[in-house]
């Protein structure tokens, strides 16, 4: 049994955030630039200008790099040999993110009485917290920052196994189109396929960590991201929705099993500030 301070968890947290909403991840700047130099389109391509010098003056300056900074996302991956002291874990993430959205003057988002009187919590807690145990002695963080425009977005489709392939590609086009500009294009796009609704949902959100444009490991499921891709940014919508090819970066499906009557299938949009980072403890 290995020990892990609280104190670590909450240092660890708040580094994450801060960074996440300062600094764009590698893989994003890479696709950004190689969707920049591929774009036909004048406007499109002075769009993704702009964001690419958006993000410089970001991690320049540390400044957000978008007003938006979302809700805090954390997925823990605990190791069945950690041991917790000092606290609360999920006390301990919240302080973490606490600190982090007070210390780097981030913008403040979560408001409690969601349906009634909105009251802002006025330090973006409490954090959305997903924890898997795993094998081993550590403990991972993985931290996103989720913005609210595309959040909204998010579908959930209970398909008949009838409509197969072709129906998870034609719900998850459709679903980018109607979007449009709302989660701020070129997007990425999280695709869950199989399990429960809840679970499907939590596959496509999880699928946005994956670095982009990363195909996925199964021959299948890359095919399936591979089309869903073309057919996306076959739609003309653009960058900020102002035109062009690139209404996506990249597709990325996580697929489990699923009952014999049933093919859920999720849809989760991430926003060109794409911001996630992780940590081992």
């Amino acid at each position: 049994m290995r020990d892990i301070k609280v104190k670590e968890i909450i240092s660890t947290v708040a580094r994450l955030f801060k960074e996440a909403n300062f600094f764009l991840g590698d893989d994003v700047l890479a696709s950004l630039k190689s969707a920049r130099d591929s774009e036909e389109s004048p406007v499109g391509r002075e769009v993704l200008n702009r964001i690419l010098e958006n993000t410089a003056v970001a991690a320049k300056e540390r400044l957000p790099l978008c007003q938006d900074c979302g809700t805090a996302l954390v997925f823990l991956q605990a190791g069945q040999d950690v041991h917790i002291i000092g606290g609360d874990l999920n006390e301990a993430v919240n302080e973490g993110v606490r600190q982090a959205y007070n210390e780097g003057y981030l913008r403040k988002s979560i408001v409690s009485k969601p349906f009634s009187a909105r009251i802002n919590t006025r330090d973006n807690t409490p954090a959305i917290i997903y924890t898997d145990i795993v094998p081993g002695d550590k403990l991972k963080i993985i931290i996103m920052p989720k913005g609210g425009g595309a959040e909204n977005m998010t579908r959930l489709g209970m398909l008949t196994p009838a409509k197969g392939r072709g129906g998870i590609i034609d719900f998850v086009v459709r679903a980018v189109d109607e979007a449009g500009s709302n989660p701020c294009p070129p997007v990425i796009v999280g695709v869950g396929i199989g399990g429960t609704a809840e679970k499907a949902m939590l596959l496509a959100k999880k699928a946005l960590l994956r670095q982009v444009g990363e195909p996925s490991p199964d021959n299948e499921t890359a095919d399936l991201e591979r089309e869903i891709l073309e057919r996306v940014n076959r739609l003309g919508i653009g960058p900020q929705g102002f035109g062009g090819r690139t209404t996506a970066l990249a597709v990325h499906a996580e697929v489990f099993p699923a009952h014999i009557a049933s093919l859920p299938v999720a849809v989760n949009l991430q926003c060109h500030s794409a911001r996630h980072k992780e940590a081992i403890i």
